[in-house]
């Protein structure tokens, strides 16, 4: 089997180059670019099977690059930062990033994100048993772990994919944030439950017809989310 292919976005070449090497030990091939320009250049032509990307990138910042990525696939992204407010961490998450690390950061947790990650993107592939649930007009399909309405394909991240079907399973049951966070990312979670707001507000995007008056994904002010009854 071919090593899978890790793309590290970092203006910084000491950081570029520790995370690349200890990529590299821990079996993935890897390459790098150095500003949000040739970030998007290497993607398209690599098709890596995950980005490490920086938020302050010189030509094209890491949210605008983020934004571009998700236009164009579901690779899933893991953003470094040197913020540290929690807004600014949702910036990124709700840019559709699937995880975070704040500068400085372990390179020995990079690695062990970067396996998490990858390991909930391959959960997100596998088959599973084959299962149809509804939600409204929408349509999952767990067997090929896809969602439509009318037919028509709407594209999701691994963690929107299991966060609508965690909900879609027990329609009318209020979840907590954090029970939501531990269904769809286990210990692998953010440490703050807000995040699970910017996944909410990405996946609403998505499948709403309107995302400011929701009909599938209801909030729960003060506890969390469920999913409309039929």
């Amino acid at each position: 089997m071919d090593p899978q292919i890790i793309l590290v976005v970092e203006d910084e070449p000491r950081i570029a180059g520790i995370a690349a090497d200890y990529l590299r030990h821990a079996g993935y091939e890897v390459a790098t670019a150095a500003d949000g320009v040739q970030a998007l250049e290497r993607a398209a032509a690599l098709r890596p099977d995950l980005i490490v990307l920086d938020l302050g990138l010189p030509r094209l910042d890491g949210l605008e690059v983020a934004r571009t990525l998700r236009v164009r696939s579901a690779v899933p992204i893991i953003m470094l930062t040197a913020r540290v407010e929690e807004d600014d961490r949702l910036a990124g998450l709700e840019t559709g990033a699937d995880d975070y690390l704040t500068k400085p950061f372990s390179p020995r947790e990079l690695v062990a994100r970067v396996k998490a990650v990858l390991r909930r993107a391959a959960a997100h592939e596998a088959v599973a048993s084959g299962t149809t649930l509804s939600l409204g007009d929408l349509t999952l399909d767990t067997t090929r772990l896809t969602v439509a309405r009318e037919g028509r394909p709407i594209e999701l991240t691994p963690t929107e994919f299991r966060l609508v079907e965690t909900l879609a399973r027990h329609p009318g049951r209020v979840f907590t944030r954090q029970q939501l966070l531990d269904a769809v990312r286990g210990e692998d979670g953010e440490a703050f439950d807000r995040a699970i707001d910017a996944h909410v507000k990405n996946l609403r995007r998505k499948i709403e017809r309107d995302s400011r008056d929701p009909r599938y994904i209801l909030t729960v002010y003060g506890v969390g989310y469920k999913a409309a009854e039929p």
